[in-house]
């Protein structure tokens, strides 16, 4: 019996932004890239060229998408926007720092910490709802695109959720693995389900932060 072939995807988490370097929460809002961010998406284009892609897409959020727009430059790659891509929606911690967010909303920020999977930030989404938006994408472009490779510009917490997806490891459980920007993320999906290739590729980068810690 022959297996249905592997979908090879590369996520990338978006460049660098003043935000992150505050270790501010974004959510939806729609920050654009600094300068550091900038080059880490000029950089990118050496660790893509490499790799032959069928489709491209990325989160319509600017500092995905410019980042996106940047990497593929003389690539001949055509990114399609995709808002299923978005960063979790983080409610009333949109725009603040924990130490902010220690002081004005402690009960949202006691959820964020312990990762409560229904909670929703008062006006957000839950953690199991962002996770399963994400992975019906994927498990959708995995079909469409199956035996391909697929390249996705996106934003830390999804890929928090794909590596989670790819290793087994529960959505509630404290993070172990970086999520640093401009790095190149390899999963894989056939028929057994989610598998991880490598992760955290900083090769052609400079500099990367990782994440906000959870």
């Amino acid at each position: 019996m022959i297996r249905p072939p592997l979908t090879r995807f590369c996520l990338i988490r978006h460049g660098e932004t003043d935000w992150n370097g505050a270790k501010r929460i974004q959510g939806h809002i729609d920050i654009d890239l600094n300068a550091a961010g900038q080059a880490q998406a000029r950089a990118l284009r050496r660790g893509l060229s490499a790799h032959a892609f069928a489709a491209a897409f990325s989160s319509d959020l600017l500092r995905a998408w410019n980042t996106a727009q940047i990497a593929t430059s003389g690539l001949g790659l055509a990114v399609s926007p995709a808002p299923t891509f978005r960063e979790r929606h983080f409610g009333v911690m949109q725009g603040v720092t924990t130490l902010e967010a220690s002081e004005r909303f402690p009960e949202a920020l006691r959820h964020h910490k312990a990762r409560t999977p229904d909670y929703d930030f008062e006006s957000g989404e839950s953690l199991n709802d962002f996770a399963a938006r994400i992975m019906a994408a994927l498990d959708a472009l995995a079909v469409l695109h199956a035996g391909q490779n697929v390249l996705v510009f996106t934003h830390g917490g999804v890929l928090d959720v794909v590596y989670r997806a790819a290793t087994g490891r529960e959505q509630h459980l404290p993070r172990d693995f970086l999520l640093p920007n401009a790095a190149l993320n390899w999963v894989g999906r056939d028929d057994q389900g989610w598998k991880l290739i490598s992760w955290a590729d900083c090769s052609h980068l400079n500099r990367a932060l990782d994440e906000v810690l959870e």
